[in-house]
């Protein structure tokens, strides 16, 4: 009897069902018809083009644009008895034939390769001489210049579909908007393709932003929740990438650094410490994290603003790929906006680009500013439509608003009066009356806005400042040495003809590990002192030392869970769980009973 796609799902990869729109996309490519999947990271993207790979005649090129991610791939799919390989700089000469030779004679079912590799006449050499099942470009997003991570090597992709007119394509990305899905089906040729776009949530990750006050102290009391689990903190330059490393360390965490200065030896070797270990705290520019496959990261932590709300949901989905409770937290603050847009505006782009992001950033800047569900924010930005969360800080803890009509027109009083000449330091010293040599020497001292502003602390009229800002009454003229200036929209409200709510500031308590997530949030909460479980990770991390692997490669924290939980007797009832094929039962299924049964 002839494998259809079901049955491979569960022979091959252990799973029962398929999920969402998988089942239609698997079907479509492998009628040779082109797609485009917008599928949320976690999501299943790969079995959307591996399943189609063996079913279809010829071998399955996947075009991934990091090496990390093909080797990782590569490893769990040779765990399933599938004959795949990569071609990447990372192998030697010898090793790179002997895998072309597989490639051609038809050995192999999926090789991965990087998009400059397969662009070079060599590779494409190679493609006319092989039989090829389909093209698959993971991380399809690169392609638009809209897009948060554009790579100009993905461009050359469209000639896949002249050369090889008759061979289906699947592009794949986690995060595109509207703008950035209509640049991939024309950049890549794709005006034909059906277009597939799951939900964009994830229910298992909550969505925490903080205003930044102190943040290492910020930070340190997050980890405190997450005592032993992987996670990734983003900092936005080298420099306070090292420097919240090192201050993790000596708070007892292990945090490895990861950025472009570093050379590569060190870069990989940290990268695999973070695959390969438990509870490993990566530290990283942005350069780290597309293509990690790592499915147990609990959370991702930003210290600084990302680009956009694109960057964001890419960041931030790396952590539960498993479907287990994750957690994104953001600090963020007025600094951080300054800084992006002037990137923005100093940048070499042209006027549209710089106008996009802007837009990008102020979209971003809004979730953060929310004052209603984030989850509800983030899915509409997207173009998806929901309903309150209940599992998000601004959820689970309404912020308070306040009238700020009159602290506004205060505030916008002492930009006037003063000039607009002057930064957002020297503009609440004015505020607040302060004797400074400055304020002597322009006589400040001596305008009716002087010290109006006593009634309120310091860190509340910073608050105000940030939200006017944000809201676009107030601009920093990066030419003027971070100048505040009023703009249009400030007018009405100095006149009093329109009202100014803001968000109280609000000292929020942590919470502790257990009450993170709360039953609305689609995950239950698990134990991860359970014996057995923990004893099941011990001899899968020794398993996967033995074969130079990842844990996950070996088996998941979620199929582990549901052994421990189970505690199957036999091939038969442990051929039930989830994530356990044939291949997998085979090679692992009896040692694992063995723990079962010593526990």
């Amino acid at each position: 009897m002839p494998d259809t796609p079901l049955s491979l799902l569960h022979r091959v990869f252990g799973y029962a069902a398929f999920r969402g729109e998988q089942a239609a996309i698997v079907d479509t490519v492998v009628a040779g018809d082109d797609a485009l999947v917008l599928m949320p990271t976690g999501g299943g993207k790969s079995l959307c083009f591996q399943i189609p790979a063996l079913l279809r005649e010829g071998c399955a090129v996947v075009v991934s644009p990091l090496i990390a991610l093909m080797q990782d791939q590569v490893a769990a799919l040779k765990e399933l008895g599938i004959a795949a390989e990569f071609l990447n700089s990372s192998l030697d000469g010898a090793a790179a034939m002997q895998i072309e030779r597989e490639f051609v004679s038809g050995k192999l079912k999926l090789l991965y390769v990087a998009p400059e590799r397969l662009l070079t006449p060599r590779f494409q050499g190679l493609l006319e001489q092989a039989r090829i099942a389909l093209f698959a470009i993971d991380e399809a997003h690169c392609v638009s210049q809209w897009g948060h991570d554009f790579r100009p090597e993905y461009l050359g992709l469209s000639a896949l579909h002249e050369r090889f007119p008759d061979v289906p394509r699947i592009a794949l990305t986690a995060t595109a908007d509207t703008a950035t899905r209509a640049e991939i089906l024309d950049r890549l040729d794709l005006g034909a393709a059906r277009v597939f776009v799951a939900s964009f949530d994830r229910p298992n990750i909550r969505y925490r932003i903080a205003e930044k006050t102190e943040p290492r102290r910020q930070l340190l009391d997050f980890l405190g929740e997450h005592k032993g689990e992987a996670g990734i903190v983003y900092c936005s330059t080298r420099k306070k990438v090292e420097e919240t490393a090192d201050a993790l360390k000596q708070a007892g965490f292990t945090a490895l650094p990861y950025h472009g200065g570093m050379d590569n030896d060190t870069r990989r070797r940290h990268q695999e410490r973070f695959l390969r270990e438990d509870g490993v705290v990566m530290v990283a520019t942005l350069a780290f994290g597309m293509g990690i496959d790592k499915p147990d990261v609990r959370f991702v932590a930003h210290l600084d603003l990302p680009r956009s709300v694109e960057g964001y949901y890419q960041e931030t989905g790396r952590a539960g790929r498993d479907g287990e409770p994750a957690e994104a937290w953001m600090a963020w603050g007025l600094q951080d906006v300054v800084t992006q847009r002037r990137f923005i505006d100093e940048g070499e782009a042209e006027d549209a680009h710089k106008r996009i992001g802007h837009a990008k950033l102020d979209a971003l800047v809004g979730l953060a500013e929310a004052a209603s569900c984030r989850r509800v924010a983030l899915l509409s930005y997207f173009g998806e439509a929901s309903q309150p969360c209940g599992n998000c800080d601004v959820c689970l803890n309404p912020p308070t608003l306040w009238d700020g009509t009159e602290a506004a027109q205060k505030l916008l009083s002492t930009v006037y009066r003063t000039g607009q000449r002057f930064g957002a330091g020297h503009v609440l010293d004015v505020l607040l009356g302060k004797t400074t040599e400055k304020i002597d020497r322009f006589g400040h001292n001596q305008l009716s806005v002087f010290g109006i502003g006593t009634s309120q602390t310091d860190k509340v009229w910073r608050a105000v400042l940030r939200q006017l800002v944000v809201r676009g009454l107030l601009e920093v003229d990066h030419t003027a040495y971070g100048a505040l200036k009023l703009t249009q929209a400030a007018k009405p409200v100095l006149k009093g003809e329109e009202t100014v709510m803001l968000r109280a500031i609000e000292v929020r308590p942590a919470r502790s590990k257990k009450s993170r997530f709360a039953p609305s949030s689609g995950a239950g909460v698990h134990d991860d002192e359970d014996p057995l479980f923990l004893s099941l990770r011990a001899w899968r991390r020794e398993t996967a030392n033995e074969k130079g692997v990842p844990a996950y490669v070996i088996l998941h924290d979620a199929t582990l869970r549901e052994i421990a939980a189970r505690r199957p007797a036999t091939l038969a009832e442990l051929g039930e769980i989830s994530g356990l094929g044939t291949k997998k039962l085979e090679a692992y299924g009896e040692a694992v009973l063995a723990v079962v049964a010593e526990g």
